[in-house]
């Protein structure tokens, strides 16, 4: 606030058993802590200029994103940035002396001014459907990655502090085994063998194709406008299928229809664009915008190239309807065999599970997570919506909506109410969906 600075944090205390010890406890609590917070917290032990670019770092992130839909942009990479991490299991950025550092195609880069760095440029990422193409290392999948978590601000130093995108991008892959419930998937997948339907579908342990299918229709439900997705974890079968192929086997009795046949109406009729890494399938020049081909960690804009080599009529079919679900409150519980009645626990395995009692929400494939303290308040709100907004009639989006706007008004102590909980991290809405779609047990009604 303008009054203060408050921080909360946990402070594991040394004990034996199930004893506090109480002299070393002592020596953290009396002499350590203060030493801490003096030296953190304290603006004068700080690095005034440190302390001032950070702000200026994050004041600046987040007017280029908010600038983004006026200027028709989903997305946007600086001009210098270095997208490539140090490692596969890293946030740190590349050695900058080995690194290549982003420079935009002539054709796209657009400039903003911002609050303190002033002018700036970079590549422009237009709304509608872009191509990431290119062959394998070449830093197709880097660039998403890196507008994955465009989402996000960045400290100074991280490389990506001028990669934006817009903050209502979702990434969206295959997802064998995960449960789906009672959700309308036939914009992808109908005509099931025995006339089962689609139209109410369930079912404990999806194929990658219909967990990708529930993925982008459940996204869509709670107000996605970017998918992002890469050809490496998303289903072969449920992104195309050739001509060969349709002979082969005739579509009446594919219950798929690819993502290729949809990806324009999701945009034209929803509003809602896509950036897909595609690496092995040509025929998305038939539906793409635009063309963007990674070579060697350089950007070029080939869609002249690509719409040369596209057929001139792609075959696109209208979306259908995104229904709203409503979550029933008594079916979400967190309780434990052998527990007491009444006595529930929540608690997090890492950054992707959740232990909601005796059920495990597996967040591996959430990919927009990248703290362990959102996933804490992630389980921890799946609790505050049952306990203060669901009603069995409210549909989700609806929830979340209410969600948000409680956490503007009273940050995160919405979710536990007079108590201080040092280690929360605000969460988005939609990997709040998503933990509550993967929740084993969770039931829903359509409405």
């Amino acid at each position: 606030s303008a009054e203060f600075v408050e921080a909360r944090f946990t402070v594991a205390l040394p004990a034996a058993g199930r004893s506090i010890l109480g002299q070393q406890a002592t020596q953290i609590l009396v002499e350590a802590l203060p030493s801490v917070v003096q030296q953190a917290l304290v603006y004068r032990s700080l690095d005034a200029q440190a302390v001032q670019r950070h702000l200026n770092t994050v004041e600046d992130t987040r007017a280029l994103r908010s600038m983004l839909a006026d200027q028709g942009l989903v997305a946007f990479v600086g001009e210098g940035a270095v997208l490539p991490r140090a490692s596969g299991h890293t946030d740190v950025p590349m050695d900058a002396s080995k690194a290549i550092k982003f420079q935009p195609p002539a054709s796209l880069k657009v400039s903003f001014s911002l609050p303190h760095a002033g002018p700036v440029s970079g590549m422009g990422i237009p709304a509608g459907i872009t191509l990431i193409v290119g062959g394998g290392f070449h830093g197709k999948s880097t660039l998403l990655q890196a507008l994955q978590v465009g989402v996000y601000d960045h400290i100074p130093g991280d490389g990506r502090e001028l990669v934006v995108a817009d903050p209502n991008a979702i990434t969206v892959r295959a997802e064998d085994g995960r449960s789906v419930e009672r959700v309308d998937i036939r914009p992808f997948i109908s005509n099931l063998p025995f006339g089962k339907t689609t139209d109410d579908f369930s079912t404990p342990d999806a194929s990658g194709s219909t967990s990708q299918a529930a993925n982008i229709i459940e996204g869509l439900e709670v107000g996605a406008k970017v998918l992002l997705i890469d050809e490496d974890t998303a289903a072969t079968n449920f992104m195309v299928r050739d001509e060969r192929m349709i002979k082969l086997v005739a579509p009446d009795k594919e219950p798929i229809v690819p993502f290729i046949h949809k990806v324009k109406s999701i945009y034209s009729e929803l509003g809602v664009s896509s950036i897909l890494v595609i690496g092995g399938c040509g025929d998305y020049f038939d539906v793409a915008d635009l063309v963007i081909m990674q070579e060697n960690y350089g950007t070029r804009d080939v869609t002249a190239e690509a719409k040369a080599l596209a057929r001139p009529n792609p075959t696109a079919l209208p979306f259908g309807k995104v229904r709203e679900r409503v979550p029933l409150r008594e079916s979400i519980q967190a309780v434990r065999d052998g527990d007491r009645p009444g006595q529930e626990k929540v608690s997090i395995g890492g950054m992707s599970e959740i232990r909601f009692g005796d059920s495990n929400i597996d967040l591996a494939s959430v990919h927009q997570i990248v703290d362990k303290s959102q996933t804490r308040a992630i389980g921890d709100a799946i609790l505050c919506l049952r306990d203060s907004l669901m009603d069995n009639a409210t549909p989700l989006n609806t929830l979340l909506d209410r969600l948000t706007d409680r956490f503007d008004k009273e940050g995160l102590d919405a979710l536990a109410p007079n108590k201080f909980v040092g280690n929360y991290a605000r969460p988005r809405r939609f990997e709040v969906a998503m933990a509550l779609n993967r929740l084993r047990g969770a039931h829903f009604k359509q409405r």
